[in-house]
């Protein structure tokens, strides 16, 4: 369902949830864009990880930084992005990013197509009940066509001193 008319979000309107050391703020969902795209905004503190190294299979991601400085690996290159760059996650490329800096970094993320953002969701509600296994993560992950690599946590880690 297409929202009707036009839709203004203020700072710190949205939904607003946890995904472990980062935030997320809904923004725009799939179903009041079409399904042709969904916003969210993650603030990250410093050297915060968001994820592990993972591949969509169904959605391209573009980053935009709205505050600080982030760090990201697209597939064997690493690069830099402060503001106002943005930062493209085409699918089926391994990627990931982080806070690379020593204050808050905010990060405007378009999902296109839409349905990613229902990921975020879940997340959300996972985790406010506490670490979930590693085995209702994969299950989840693999229904939004998501593969992740837990390994690649401690070297990110090492590599670029972050925390998770």
């Amino acid at each position: 369902m297409k929202t009707d008319g036009p839709k203004v979000i203020g700072p710190g309107q949205g939904r607003i949830g946890r995904l472990r050391g980062m935030g997320v703020r809904f923004m725009v969902s799939g179903d009041e864009s079409g399904g042709g795209f969904a916003l969210v905004e993650h603030p990250m503190p410093p050297r915060a990880l968001g994820a592990p190294l993972h591949r969509h299979s169904r959605e391209d991601e573009y980053s935009f930084v709205l505050e600080g400085r982030i760090g990201a690996r697209l597939g064997d290159q690493v690069v830099f992005a402060a503001l106002g760059d943005l930062v493209f996650k085409p699918r089926d490329q391994w990627h990931t990013f982080w806070n690379a800096g020593d204050t808050e970094a905010r990060l405007l993320e378009i999902i296109s197509p839409a349905g990613f953002e229902r990921y975020f969701e879940e997340l959300v509600k996972l985790f406010a009940a506490g670490p979930p296994s590693p085995g209702v993560l994969a299950e989840m992950a693999g229904r939004y066509g998501l593969e992740l690599d837990p390994s690649s946590v401690p070297g990110l880690v090492a590599e670029h001193g972050l925390i998770v």
